[in-house]
């Protein structure tokens, strides 16, 4: 899903759930400067959609984010929300070049969801598997043919040149996890609508899934649990997130059930990677809704056993002193756009 061979600039584009964001990063190496940014808000039954209407205002949302951001390169990579993609590990025996490349093609339509014919399937080696001395681990990822094809109608309708394609939370993991990380390191990053989990390990995925519990389910909980409306819901979760001693705990209370759905498959995530590696996770690295609700980086730490620090999106771009606090505020929501902009194949 790549054809980035020869382009040098181009700029990441992240079509979010309740905004769309664009980073354009500067030259080669492993610290790139900033060249822009930007982002503008998108009504999330807009950002869901797949009809026809509901497309076409989205292009004019990214149309106006390219003016207001002064945007003057036509090549985009694109990032594919995690749940729009099938994303799994598997282990295929140890071939080379095209006898791989068969191999995979034809167990293709036994692992994915839809028919290998109506999908674009992509793969990646990451070596010997930790299962099976005698057959190779390959991270494989496939989208339907329909939603890249509608997503490219929409980009190149505003005259865009998309270049890649590329999973949201892949994207992530180049933006949070230091490029030279060997030990496994965790992203968790919560979305409006899902959660986005990805395992690193020696500088690869090797764990990447969506889970459909995101910040609006743990508002949601606060509405009806507190018997208020959703806006002042919104205000105390992110005020007062997981305290126990700010309100008497009545927010912590009313939203702890949901944490702990995620918190469970947070955990099963973790009892899975170690099963399979036999090595623990050192790091947990906390975005999105996550990194600014109060406390719950904390009851993460807590409930995993695991060392959680806030993810920082702008970790491998070089940016100016006057934009640090700007950019810092901004860094929660800006991971999957800035990991878009890193692409160096």
């Amino acid at each position: 899903m790549s054809l980035l061979t020869g382009v040098s600039d181009f700029f990441g584009l992240d079509i979010g759930t309740t905004a769309v964001r664009l980073v354009e990063l500067r030259g080669g190496g492993p610290i790139k400067p900033l060249v822009r940014y930007g982002y503008v808000p998108i009504d999330i039954r807009l950002s869901v959609s797949d009809a026809k209407p509901d497309q076409q205002k989205t292009a004019q949302v990214i149309k106006d984010l390219l003016v207001q951001s002064k945007v003057t390169s036509q090549n985009v990579v694109v990032g594919i929300p995690s749940q729009r993609v099938f994303t799994t590990m598997v282990d295929v025996d140890k071939l080379e070049g095209k006898e791989l490349d068969n191999s995979i093609k034809l167990q293709a339509d036994s692992i994915i969801p839809t028919p290998a014919s109506e999908s674009k399937i992509d793969w990646v080696a990451l070596g010997e598997s930790p299962k099976d001395k005698n057959k190779v681990e390959v991270l494989l990822t496939s989208v339907t043919n329909e939603y890249v094809e509608n997503k490219l109608d929409l980009l190149e309708s505003i005259g865009l040149n998309v270049v890649s394609f590329e999973p949201d939370n892949i994207a992530l993991a180049r933006a949070l996890i230091a490029p030279d990380a060997k030990t496994p390191q965790m992203v968790v990053d919560v979305g409006q609508n899902s959660t986005d989990i990805v395992i690193t390990m020696n500088g690869a995925p090797r764990l990447t899934r969506s889970i459909p519990t995101g910040a609006g389910a743990i508002v949601k909980a606060a509405v009806q649990n507190l018997n208020i409306d959703e806006q002042q819901a919104h205000q105390f979760v992110y005020k007062f997130g997981l305290s126990k001693d700010r309100l008497e705990g009545q927010i912590y209370d009313a939203v702890i059930s949901t944490v702990d759905i995620l918190q469970s498959e947070l955990d099963k995530s973790v009892k899975f990677f170690a099963n399979r590696y036999n090595v623990q996770i050192e790091r947990i690295i906390v975005s999105g809704a996550a990194s600014v609700m109060p406390d719950l980086p904390t009851y993460i730490a807590n409930k995993s056993g695991v060392s959680v620090e806030i993810g920082n999106a702008w970790r491998n771009v070089s940016i100016g002193s006057a934009q640090q606090n700007d950019l810092m505020a901004l860094s929660p929501y800006f991971g999957v756009a800035a990991g878009l902009a890193e692409r160096n194949e």
